[in-house]
């Protein structure tokens, strides 16, 4: 019923009327997707033979809705990318992105990453037919309609959730649902009962919403959204802030900085670093796997064509199983790396109590001009999951999240913003390179990790223009669009002056001798007593000098690392200290003041 209603209306002139919010009769549209339909009598009836309630009719005009609403900014992105279509597309002058952005309802401030993508699209419909599309419409055909009920179209007569009273991590969700796949009357349609099971990240006072159901690999998902207040983020008067700095290698650099009442901004502790080279470089090998899938997949294509007894026709669909396989693991390592990313960085600023994080632009990491694998590389990276969930992780805290333009913040010096040279290493001052930057300035002679700098540079300058941010209208998040050069001047780190000790350690007397021959290592106190059970006792005597310690006890070990296992087994990456990968490294923080209370949220670092 959904396809067919979409079908019926996937065109410029219906989507625009829908996405323009009024009707007919020059009343608003309500903001429900299925009375907006029903306003202007966008109706769809069941297949022949079977009999449906009004609350199946709808969900199926809420799924629609949804999916024309959908389409009208895609539409709009499109429109301004044919509008502007210039010779060469591969080849835009500065003026020609200036024009395809003023076609654009908005273009000023979209990524370039979106409009490259509608480039592409055009570029393959002209290559396969001769000529530009019309619209998106014609580019891309009726979407495919997911397989998922919209329970929250309905109300008590079809779908009822309620939460266990005993145990807050259950509830029961009950709704009408046919007894026979073609239901003839309502006699064949009957209530049934589906416990769930709430994860723990749902608090125990949170309202309950009606989910939607979907169905994925024969098992039935259910999509719970829930509501509790929270504390309100604000936009302005923000003393502690994080900046947080993208990297490719090197996935996030965060800190804090520090506004004080005199204007002054100090930094907190030396910041750290969230490291997952190994998830990434596993992330592009299952890229790289998929591509060969797919070249494999359109080459016997064409060599069946249409003939259905091809001797190809069973190794096609063995291949279009593998790449849906290989598809899901890259979802899955994605998604599990974006919210360890989100989760470190909303750490670090309940550890730093800061109240506000800035972030990067994603503008500044278009891929372009580093090379094909460079390029793609960047291209594939999770920048937008990480910045959403961080988003959602922040918000449960009262943190507002703000994006930043990111001119110069990795150029100039982030203590007297004069541009910075870039070295190899800090061992080789004279080696071109760009990881290692010092200041050339004789009075300042800052010299760190260049993305330590930038997120000095980001938090600093976040701090200055918090006057200037403004909420988006149609996503909600906070963003400073302009960077005023008067701010800017004030936008300069503190460097911490060390504290001197005032204790004289003038010499009073004869210095003690030492002994020619040093103490051997013994304990410093006696074995404690054997305890109750299999476990064993280390002797008293010297330290076991005969094994060298693994590497693992050379690095910081934080309350997330597990006990050595006794049993075969040995998780190699939760026992380094590595976090939910063993590739994946994340600095603890390291602040001025940690506060006690640890986050309640759980923690991925």
């Amino acid at each position: 019923m959904v396809a067919a209603l979409v079908g019926e209306r996937w065109n410029s002139v219906d989507v625009g009327v829908l996405a323009g919010g009024v009707d007919a009769g020059g009343r608003r549209l309500p903001s429900q997707a299925w009375m907006a339909l029903r306003r202007l009598g966008w109706m769809v009836a069941p297949p022949g033979g079977v009999r449906v309630n009004d609350r199946v009719v709808r969900m199926v005009q809420e799924q629609a809705g949804r999916v024309l609403r959908s389409a009208a900014w895609r539409a709009e992105v499109t429109g301004g990318v044919l509008a502007a279509w210039p010779a060469d597309p591969r080849k835009r002058t500065p003026g020609e992105w200036d024009q395809v952005r003023a076609s654009i309802p908005g273009g000023e401030y979209l990524p370039s990453s979106v409009i490259k993508g509608r480039i592409r699209q055009v570029v393959t419909f002209v290559k396969v037919n001769g000529r530009l599309p019309v619209d998106v419409f014609e580019l891309e055909g009726v979407p495919r309609i997911p397989r998922m009920l919209l329970l929250a179209a309905c109300d008590r007569q079809q779908a009822i959730i309620e939460r266990s009273d005993t145990d807050p991590g259950r509830a029961l969700l009950r709704l009408q649902l046919p007894s026979r796949p073609d239901p003839r009357t309502y006699r064949d349609w009957t209530w049934v009962a589906c416990p769930i099971r709430l994860p723990s990240t749902v608090p125990a006072s949170a309202v309950l919403h009606l989910p939607t159901l979907r169905l994925t690999d024969g098992k039935v998902r259910a999509d719970m959204a829930y509501t509790h207040a929270v504390p309100k983020a604000a936009r302005t008067g923000h003393t502690v802030a994080v900046g947080v700095d993208w990297g490719l290698n090197t996935l996030l650099s965060a800190g804090a900085l520090r506004l004080g009442k005199d204007g002054r901004i100090t930094a907190l502790g030396a910041g750290g670093q969230f490291r997952a080279a190994g998830v990434l470089a596993k992330q592009h090998r299952l890229r790289r796997h998929s591509e060969g899938l797919h070249a494999k997949a359109d080459q016997y294509q064409r060599l069946i064509g249409g003939d259905e007894r091809h001797h190809l026709v069973g190794k096609h669909a063995v291949i279009r199983d593998e790449i849906r396989h290989v598809s899901a693991r890259r979802s899955n390592l994605n998604d599990a790396l974006a919210w360890a990313a989100a989760r470190w960085t909303v750490d670090q600023a309940i550890a730093a109590r800061a109240t506000v994080i800035y972030l990067e632009d994603l503008r500044s990491m278009e891929a372009r001009g580093m090379g094909h694998s460079l390029n793609t590389r960047l291209s594939q990276q999770v920048r937008g999951k990480i910045s959403d969930r961080m988003r959602h992780l922040a918000a449960e805290h009262g943190i507002a999240v703000v994006t930043v333009p990111a001119r110069n913040t990795s150029k100039h010096c982030p203590q007297c913003l004069t541009p910075l040279q870039h070295r190899k290493a800090p061992d080789r001052p004279t080696t071109p390179g760009w990881k290692w930057a010092i200041c050339p300035n004789q009075s300042c002679r800052w010299q760190g990790d260049r993305d330590h700098g930038a997120w000095r540079r980001i938090a600093a300058r976040g701090l200055t223009h918090q006057g200037k941010t403004v909420t988006e209208k149609t996503s909600g998040a906070m963003v400073i669009r302009s960077v005023v050069d008067g701010l800017e001047a004030a936008a300069v780190v503190t460097p911490s002056t060390s504290k001197t000790s005032r204790r004289d350690r003038s010499k009073t007397g004869p210095t003690r001798r030492k002994p020619t021959r040093p103490a051997p290592r013994r304990r410093g106190a006696p074995s404690p007593t054997r305890p109750h059970g299999q476990a064993g006792k280390r002797p008293e005597g010297h330290a076991p000098t005969d094994r060298k310690l693994p590497r693992a006890a050379h690095r910081h070990q934080g309350v997330n690392t597990i006990s050595t296992p006794t049993a075969g087994h040995r998780p190699r990456g939760a026992a380094l200290g590595a976090g939910f990968h063993l590739h994946v490294h994340a600095s603890p923080p390291r602040w001025e003041t940690i506060p006690e209370t640890p986050s309640d949220s759980g923690s991925l670092s």
